[in-house]
């Protein structure tokens, strides 16, 4: 659309569904960019929110473009409203790229300089990938256990925390990431004896502390057998003798926190994983630099990122069918048949709040992310890849609806129903929608086949 010489201009889409005063941060980040407000076009689509966040964005930014479609499209449908939004015929004859921020971010001042240099050292990028991190930064607690507690299995638990006090209060939802953890033996526990998380021998638990403030955090521990427990923070290291031989004890560990805090990562581009698994390169990692050269991705993450319009009118937009997750990996995927190509650049900084929308790993998220990860394979992957992730899927669900079956005539009590019945929901559309993605994988561009695809790719633990 532009010379070589002029600045290329830009269409930014934020998607938001009740997102009141993180949207409008989101917007005045947007508005402070180091980029000409003449070659900038802001358009906000409110997803079918029920909040006042559209009347506030027209008071504030006169000059966003506000479309409310009045229902939730997804995140697939509104991003594509968004983006088409005005224009009859190719994207690129409107504008040079698209960029995709989610409401609950906030992008650096050079955000977009960054990604747009990144973007035109080749005319075969298609999408630039942005250092994504977690908005607050946290105070870790690192964990270890000397003695070896077994094999990686799940069942076979190291240390157990049944609650969390910082500074005398009960605050286990201080805790923003545990890594090394697993969920909660039961998630709904009130009582201090009710196991909340648990880990195996090394962990460490990231608090959301006020910045520059110290406190004294008190961790319930429970252990099954004589274990002895190193406790690392920033102000100190210590050990103690947790558990007892041949039964369940209780015991209280307190430390002391310091000012010390850490920026975590969010994404840094995306990956594939076993049976075409999509992930967030980076998850959950203390960001200490190890990220900060430029590179090479499988795929770009949706909640920040450049697209290139010319990309776009060949590959297509999102698959609406997915409504919600996945739909950027089956984007990116499409593209690479195509053979485009897709860069991380870390110097374009966004700061996420996650998971704000559908909650972290609420049933909403669990039954789009599990069912798209089979359709997006389908409609890609090679198809050894298709029948493995299906074949689990199937396993999965018989496994867990035979359990109940059998727990009943052996217990008093009614097991509970919620996971086997969420597993047949998302085998049953899963099954329903199969022969769609079949379809669309026939008739996809395919320049660069799937099983090169895979090959390129194996290190991925394909």
């Amino acid at each position: 659309m532009t010379s070589a010489s002029a600045v290329p201009f830009v269409r930014v889409v934020v998607l938001t569904f009740d997102g009141g005063d993180l949207t409008l941060s989101c917007l005045r980040s947007l508005y402070e960019l180091d980029w000409p407000r003449d070659r900038l076009e802001i358009v906000l689509v409110d997803n079918g929110s029920l909040d006042d966040v559209a009347e506030r964005t027209r008071r504030e930014f006169p000059e966003v473009i506000v479309l409310e479609p009045l229902e939730n499209l997804g995140f697939a449908g509104g991003c594509n409203l968004g983006i088409r939004h005005d224009v009859n015929g190719a994207l690129a004859d409107r504008y040079d790229y698209v960029a995709l921020v989610n409401n609950d971010a906030t992008v650096d001042r050079l955000w977009l300089r960054e990604l747009t240099a990144t973007m035109s050292q080749s005319g075969d990028v298609g999408g630039v990938a942005s250092k994504m991190l977690f908005a607050a930064r946290y105070a870790p607690i690192r964990l270890s256990i000397a003695e070896h507690v077994g094999d990686r299995r799940r069942d076979e638990l190291g240390i157990c925390i049944s609650s969390i006090r910082v500074n005398g209060e009960r605050r286990d939802e201080v805790v923003q990431f545990d890594e090394g953890f697993h969920g909660a033996v039961d998630p709904d526990c009130a009582r201090d004896e009710e196991i909340a998380r648990w880990s195996r021998q090394t962990a460490t638990l990231r608090f959301a502390l006020p910045e520059g403030e110290s406190a004294n955090v008190s961790l319930r521990i429970n252990a099954k057998q004589k274990l002895t427990l190193k406790c690392e923070t920033d102000l100190e290291t210590i050990e103690v003798v947790v558990g007892a031989d041949g039964e369940t004890s209780y015991e209280t560990v307190e430390v002391r926190v310091g000012a010390f805090r850490e920026d975590v990562i969010n994404n840094v581009g995306s990956e594939l994983y076993e049976f075409s698994f999509a992930g967030d390169r980076g998850f959950m990692e203390p960001d200490h630099g190890q990220y900060d050269e430029p590179c090479e991705v499988f795929a770009w993450c949706g909640g920040a990122t450049l697209l290139r319009a010319q990309h776009l009118d060949e590959v297509g937009v999102f698959d609406t069918r997915l409504f919600l997750y996945y739909e950027d990996t089956d984007l990116s995927w499409r593209a690479r048949k195509a053979g485009w190509r897709h860069l991380y650049c870390p110097t374009a900084m966004v700061r996420h709040h996650h998971a704000q929308s559908s909650g972290v790993g609420s049933p909403m998220f669990r039954y789009h992310t599990e069912r798209n990860r089979v359709l997006v394979a389908a409609r890609n992957a090679p198809l050894r890849i298709v029948a493995l992730a299906l074949a689990g899927e199937i396993r999965h669900c018989v496994r867990v609806n035979l359990a109940l079956l059998v727990k009943r005539p052996l217990t008093l009590r009614m097991p509970s129903k919620p996971e086997p019945a969420h597993r047949r929901r998302v085998l049953g559309a899963m099954l329903k929608r199969l022969p769609g993605a079949f379809r669309s994988r026939r008739t996809d561009m395919t320049l660069v086949s799937h099983a090169q695809i895979a090959t390129t790719w194996e290190r991925r633990k394909w």
